[in-house]
């Protein structure tokens, strides 16, 4: 899938790359500079990887509600969450961030599985007052992320950032251009994300791009993102979670889990698994022993038995080394667990898996009683 933005990336000098199938900005200058503004600013960057959908009709909260792992039926309009969609063996085919307007719900998904999430979405629709409408191929979106975003939304949109929640949606007017922003973080900061209509999404950028430099900030391309999200403990679908795995084992029970709603697909399975209290294997952030990131998928090892492997990693400025996310056994859940590597070791590190949708803004969103 290509960016609406190709031709202003390719104007800019980005170098791009392929991410899970869509073609992104990999680097949009050097990955020094780009940290840095993200650090220090505010940053730009192309999130061209969704699938947008909307549901609308009478039955759509309550349809989305019976098939995915949150609570969709206690959002508020205008605030958000995220869920999963399951199959009935607990693994997780989709994530999905849902939002809720007054005449419809915004979904965002992933695009590497459009075709698997829409099927999924409509399996058991008929008998429903629900039309599910796939928009990706009609919008495009961008995210402004940094400790200067709330100077740059209150200049571009008029609107204070600290007021609003996380997780929460305002209709915004930018270039002209009816957008829609959600109020989220990729990697820990304050940001927000904006979805416009694909023709519009060109002035939009531009318009945002002179303001984030007006902050001193830059457009930053997928590589710094990253490291970013990783130093953040931010999990990426499909690469740390995917069919593969059940949710209490890529540590998402937290934040994209409701145990306090009815059954919905794969709901005995998750059940089963929390009553139990415990999983064999579980994803973990890592920190290498060297600056160079191993290879998705490179094996790890506890002596001379095999206990899991890498899903993901990037040098880190903060650590000073390669930092990342894997899948390990239980008897390396524990932070400081040492697992190694053909070309060094790795120690697991804290848990930390709150940011870009904690479960405090997935509470903060429900209806009041």
């Amino acid at each position: 899938m290509e960016t609406p933005l190709m031709a202003e990336h390719c104007a800019a000098g980005a170098q791009l790359a392929e991410f899970a199938g869509c073609v992104l900005p990999e680097r949009t200058s050097n990955f020094q500079d780009e940290y840095h503004a993200a650090r220090e600013s505010v940053v730009l960057f192309d999130t061209n990887w969704h699938v947008i959908l909307t549901l609308s009709g009478r039955d759509r909260v309550s349809y989305l509600h019976n098939i995915s792992s949150n609570d969709i039926k206690g959002l508020a309009d205008g605030r958000g969450t995220l869920a999963l969609l399951l199959n009935p063996q607990g693994h997780i085919l989709a994530e999905l961030e849902v939002y809720a307007l007054p005449e419809k719900l915004l979904v965002l998904s992933h695009a590497s599985q459009r075709e698997r999430t829409v099927a999924t979405l409509k399996k058991y629709v008929i008998g429903s007052q629900v039309k599910i409408e796939d928009l990706t191929d009609e919008m495009g979106s961008a995210a402004v992320e940094g400790p200067r975003a709330a100077e740059l939304i209150e200049e571009a949109c008029g609107l204070s950032l600290s007021a609003l929640p996380e997780m929460a949606i305002r209709d915004v007017t930018i270039e002209s251009a009816a957008c829609l922003l959600l109020r989220c973080s990729h990697f820990g900061q304050p940001g927000v994300e904006l979805i416009a209509p694909r023709e519009a999404l060109p002035a939009v950028w531009c318009k945002l791009l002179s303001e984030v430099r007006a902050l001193g900030g830059a457009p930053i391309g997928m590589a710094a993102l990253n490291s970013l999200r990783l130093e953040a403990g931010v999990p990426w679908f499909p690469a740390d979670f995917n069919d593969a795995m059940i949710p209490h084992e890529a540590a998402l029970e937290k934040t994209h889990v409701s145990f306090n709603k009815g059954c919905y697909t794969g709901q005995e399975i998750v059940e089963r698994v929390r009553s139990r209290g415990q999983v064999n294997r579980k994803r973990v952030k890592l920190k290498f022993s060297t600056a160079i990131p191993p290879a998705a998928g490179t094996k790890l090892r506890a002596g001379s038995a095999e206990v899991g492997y890498v899903t993901s990693a990037a040098f880190s400025p903060e650590a000073a080394t390669a930092i990342g996310m894997a899948y390990v056994r239980r008897e390396q859940f524990a932070p400081g667990s040492v697992v190694e590597y053909d070309g060094g070791t790795a120690e697991v590190r804290e848990e930390d898996w709150t940011h870009r949708s904690g479960a405090e803004a997935a509470e903060s969103g429900r209806r009041e009683a």
